[in-house]
């Protein structure tokens, strides 16, 4: 029955985030008539492709990637608004991705890990990693705490500087690719911007989902729905063996 519930709970979340983003074989509704932004030459909808009854917000013209007119509290009043939000939501989707993996991880690891060094694991007795709803914060040393808040702080200051240094700078912009991911051609910048948004705001979702589900059903994610996390083999030789 949990594992049921955690798949249904998994799978509203996806249909959640689809809601909000763009759809490519996506038409445009009769009634959402057409208008011409002053600083494109775009076709933009009348009304919201997210929330189609109502109109889409003025400030978001389909200019950046994942924008599908989804503001239903007019948060972004002004351009100076979305480009703000814009990048404390590329700060969130990336912390969120990296949370996303890393919580699963330490559930899987954490233990092995701590006995091979010697220290106590941080992992509760029902193999819950450490969070506001779960506890156990205070196990986590203070230095690794300082670390990552100044760690988090450098790396703030340095996108404010190259914010306020660089004329053209797109929100989220670090200059950071190391691995020379980022394509050359402005229609590949695009598809790999969208993709980034895409998985960040799913990742945001799945966090809250970890969070809530261990929190509710008082089990770890990865003892929760092994199937998402271990090898297939692993997780259904139980359900083999009551089978023979």
């Amino acid at each position: 029955m949990k594992t049921l519930t955690s798949i249904l709970f998994i799978s509203s979340a996806t249909c959640a985030v689809n809601a909000f983003l763009p759809s490519h074989s996506k038409k445009i509704n009769e009634r959402n008539t057409v208008v011409f932004s002053r600083t494109s030459d775009k076709k933009l909808p009348k009304f919201s492709q997210s929330i189609p009854f109502l109109e889409r917000p003025k400030e978001l013209k389909l200019e950046l990637a994942g924008d599908v007119g989804f503001d239903p509290l007019n948060f972004a009043k002004n351009q100076d608004l979305l480009s703000e939000y814009r990048e404390a939501e590329i700060k969130h989707s990336r912390l969120a991705m990296l949370a996303a993996a890393g919580w699963p991880l330490s559930e899987l690891l954490d233990r092995n890990i701590a006995d091979s060094i010697h220290q106590d694991t941080l992992l509760d007795v029902n193999d819950r990693v450490p969070s506001l709803a779960n506890g156990g914060m205070d196990k986590v040393s203070p230095e690794w705490w300082g670390f990552c808040i100044g760690l988090a702080a450098a790396i703030d200051l340095y996108g404010v500087n190259r914010a306020r240094t660089i004329d053209d700078y797109t929100p989220g912009d670090l200059g950071f690719d190391p691995l020379n991911l980022y394509p050359d051609t402005g229609s590949d910048q695009e598809r790999m911007k969208l993709a980034e948004i895409k998985h960040g705001r799913l990742a945001m979702i799945a966090i809250v989902a970890f969070a809530v589900q261990e929190f509710v059903t008082n089990l770890g994610v990865v003892d929760e729905t092994p199937f998402f996390f271990k090898p297939l083999l692993q997780t259904l030789k139980p359900v083999l063996e009551g089978l023979i």
